[in-house]
């Protein structure tokens, strides 16, 4: 728990300092397609802070695995942050995880708490530990898009190069 609280903190701080005041070819930067920019994840990891992580939380602690959660909507980002800047994406998203996190502090889970049992909408039954996690693993999946984005608008330039760079060239390893 200490571990993922340390980490969730720092999300906030880590899209700061990458974002903040980059020109808007770096912000509007995608992967091609249906991919998203550095912008939209700030905006959906804002509506993960306003209707994911912790009510879903306070559901598992007052319901178990007797009521389902609110199916997450993963493309809400797109109606709510029209308009705005990436600052004001970047202060809310601090904000909302500060606040956050201190819920998730204040409610001192037990290991029986961690162990209780949730209902996913689509994966079934989950546990707060489970959810937890996958809140940490969700930031880092994200700065990991975010970096990806940014990188391959140089997957011309970069010319041989590119064998080296997996966040290119898409090879595990």
């Amino acid at each position: 728990m200490d571990e993922a609280v340390v980490l969730l903190s720092r999300t906030p701080a880590t899209l700061n300092t990458l974002l903040r005041n980059l020109p808007d070819g770096w912000i509007a930067a995608h992967e091609g397609g249906e991919t998203w920019s550095p912008f939209d994840v700030i905006g959906h990891l804002i509506h993960g802070e306003r209707t994911d992580w912790i009510p879903r939380a306070k559901m598992i602690l007052e319901h178990g695995d007797d009521r389902p959660f609110e199916k997450f909507d993963r493309f809400a980002q797109f109606e709510v942050s029209k308009g705005r800047t990436l600052a004001s994406l970047l202060d809310e998203f601090d904000h909302l995880r500060r606040r956050n996190v201190r819920e998730l502090e204040s409610l001192q889970l037990t290991e029986a708490q961690l162990d209780r049992r949730g209902r996913h909408p689509e994966l079934g039954v989950v546990t707060m530990r489970q959810l937890l996690a996958t809140w940490v693993a969700h930031d880092l999946d994200h700065v990991v898009q975010i970096s990806r984005a940014m990188a391959r608008q140089y997957t011309d330039e970069v010319g041989p190069w590119r064998a080296y760079l997996r966040i290119i060239s898409g090879e595990q390893g």
